[in-house]
């Protein structure tokens, strides 16, 4: 706990077998009261791994994507009683070692959410493609415009929430994909909460996950949609089925498929 805010890390999987015991070991776990894995049903050995390391696993039947995965997340940590909940990849492209930093931003009532950015160190130095670079400095700047916001990214994987940030936006309305991440930002924005930054340097290696070329112009395609869909829904002129009233939220009373809980 930290400041008596009960805080869980979770972490959304697909073939992290080969990152995984790294990135848990570097948590700083005197804070942290519980860790969370999905599996999206990997084809290696990612859930006995994590039952080995004694981490709460979860396990999809069938391959539900990203985004599907990051719903089970959330749902689960809520149902853990979450009060901050942060996720981080199991695949060490992003540094576990801030996470203290990002959950004191939190619980000390400074902002509602944080995200990691990597666009305020050099993520190019640490090994991100030049393409990816420049399309992410040209989607962030065309979502600040339409989003009215100042943020340094909009598209790192590493970040947290308050339970009442989970708990009110309509997440399972959401993607089901990649543009998850970003659908997630806009109705944080949406709702009216803070969103706050801290630097963090990133890893490229061909272990860590990475999303191809193809799929990196289908997720740019669908960023910009959801920087229009705000911006009308904002206006009031066209809201789309994530800013529409009946969008529908976490559900906590959902049976998760465990595949192993620590004892108590």
């Amino acid at each position: 706990m930290l400041n008596g805010k009960k805080i869980i890390v979770i972490m959304p999987a697909y073939n992290a077998e080969k990152t995984l015991e790294k990135t848990y070991n570097e948590i700083y776990k005197e804070i942290i009261d519980e860790v969370i894995l999905v599996d999206d049903n990997s084809t290696d050995l990612t859930k006995e791994l994590s039952k080995q390391l004694n981490i709460t696993t979860i396990v999809h039947k069938q391959n539900r994507g990203y985004g599907g995965n990051q719903k089970s997340c959330y749902t689960a940590a809520l149902k853990s009683g979450a009060d901050i909940v942060i996720m981080l990849h199991p695949d060490y492209q992003y540094t576990p070692k801030l996470i203290p930093a990002m959950a004191s931003m939190m619980a000390f009532e400074e902002f509602d959410a944080v995200i990691a950015s990597r666009m305020l160190s050099n993520p190019l130095k640490g090994g991100m493609p030049l393409y990816k670079y420049i399309a992410n400095k040209f989607l962030t700047a065309f979502e600040n415009f339409f989003l009215g916001q100042h943020l340094s990214e909009y598209h790192t994987g590493f970040r947290g929430f308050k339970r009442e940030v989970l708990e009110k936006l309509p997440l399972n309305s959401c993607d089901e994909d990649f543009v998850f991440d970003n659908e997630m930002l806009a109705l944080v924005k949406y709702y009216g909460f803070t969103i706050g930054e801290l630097s963090c340097p990133t890893k490229y290696f061909p272990e860590a996950s990475s999303i191809n070329f193809m799929r990196s112009c289908k997720y740019g395609f669908g960023v910009l949609g959801v920087s229009l869909k705000y911006f009308l829904a904002n206006l009031g002129i066209y809201k789309t089925k994530i800013f529409r009233k009946d969008a529908k939220k976490l559900d906590v009373n959902e049976e998760l498929p465990y595949y192993y809980k620590p004892q108590e």
